[in-house]
């Protein structure tokens, strides 16, 4: 759980700087809510994603397949 609440943390950190930048750069309104919650739920999927297929990659572990 902690790992949860830590990627949470800084996916909002660099997701609000990502997109302040990329705001500015093209102009853009800065809505910082909507870009706070996108960059958590993606970073949430990518770590979940990575670490069940890393998990599921190898399903007999400890055993040599001979």
């Amino acid at each position: 759980m902690t790992k949860q609440i830590m990627v949470v943390v800084w996916s909002v950190i660099f997701g609000e700087i990502i997109g302040y930048i990329g705001g500015q750069l093209e102009t853009l309104n800065y809505n910082f809510g909507q870009i706070g919650i996108i960059a958590a739920v993606f970073a949430l999927v990518m770590v979940n994603g990575i670490t069940y297929i890393t998990n599921h990659s190898m399903p007999f572990k400890g055993s040599e397949n001979k």
